[in-house]
């Protein structure tokens, strides 16, 4: 799959990692593309699914979300149903920002934010702990974001 990308596919796809606001014109001179090939490659590479959306990144703590947690959840059943139920529910949970599936002692790690700890407090208290099957539930709290994000090395 990364095999099917050439050199100009990594640049376009670095690009709009770094400024997904670039006009067609930009992203083209960038790459050293003129303008039709180039919004060409960028229609590709979304058809291909190399790019699956484009998004703004907001400053959490500007909006008054002080707190960032993760959450530790281990199921009392792992059926299909049962993942599904606790998924379906945890992407409705407008808090949960991040939501994986994991090997280890816990099945799902969530990473939530919150205005303060005791709204934090609240939503596992009223929110995680209502989820289908938990049978245990860990949290712990960023103390310092190190790196909140990275670009893909394409």
């Amino acid at each position: 799959m990364k095999d099917d990308l050439d050199a100009i596919d990594r640049r376009i796809l670095y690009a709009l990692q770094a400024d997904a606001r670039l006009t067609m014109a930009e992203l083209a001179e960038r790459v050293s593309l003129s303008h039709t090939p180039c919004w060409r490659r960028v229609k590709r590479l979304e058809e291909a699914g190399y790019i699956s959306g484009y998004h703004a990144v907001l400053n959490r703590r500007k909006l008054g979300y002080t707190i960032l947690g993760f959450v530790s959840v281990q199921l009392e059943s792992h059926t299909p149903e049962v993942a599904e139920a606790f998924e379906r529910q945890v992407c409705a949970l407008d808090q949960v920002l991040s939501c994986h599936n994991l090997t280890g002692r816990y099945d799902y790690q969530l990473e939530a934010t919150a205005e303060d700890m005791d709204s934090f407090a609240r939503f596992v208290r009223e929110k995680v702990r209502s989820l289908p099957a938990v049978r245990e539930i860990y949290t712990s709290f960023s103390l310092k974001e190190i790196l909140p994000s990275r670009t893909l090395n394409v």
